[in-house]
């Protein structure tokens, strides 16, 4: 078998990690603790940090972008003359609410991706590899997900409730 290739049990299908553990089926890569193998899973580790930070800014923009539409066009009607009228002064605040909407929704989502693949990478098969610590080290990336979550549930209330 070649190192890094997956491994197929006897039925075609890939092991479960109890079966691997159990020595039942072999295991999906085989893992000789090289350094090249820490250095591709560190990689593997930063690449899974760069992609949530990029849904992260994503997310700030779209909620931002939602809630800068509705304040402006709620402000419009002020600083405009008494002549000019949206045609359809509902439709700002819709599409300000479905952004931040979105963006909440993927903050939801990619938070939840980044913890399962956080686990697979300090999962038991590749502690040989991982660190020296049995634990994930943590970043501040979730919890400014979280803080960026409330924020924009916030907004969303408040932007549904009219209270902004």
């Amino acid at each position: 078998m070649v190192v890094g290739q997956p491994s197929q049990g006897v039925s075609g299908r890939a092991g479960t990690e109890s079966e691997i553990l159990a020595g039942t089926i072999p295991p999906r890569f085989v893992i000789t603790g090289s350094v090249n193998e820490h250095f591709g899973w560190y990689n593997s580790r930063q690449a899974l940090e760069r992609t949530f930070m990029a849904w992260i800014r994503t997310a700030v923009s779209l909620i931002s972008f939602g809630f800068t539409i509705v304040q402006f066009f709620q402000r419009l009607p002020k600083m405009e003359e008494a002549g000019a009228r949206l045609p359809s002064p509902g439709a700002p605040r819709i599409l300000g609410l479905a952004l931040i909407g979105v963006g909440v929704l993927s903050l939801a989502i990619s938070s939840w991706q980044y913890r399962r693949q956080i686990a697979y990478l300090w999962s038991p098969q590749f502690t040989a590899i991982a660190g020296l610590t049995e634990h994930p080290h943590r970043t501040p990336a979730l919890l400014a997900a979280l803080v960026l979550m409330l924020i924009g549930l916030f907004a969303f209330g408040s932007i549904f409730f009219h209270l902004a």
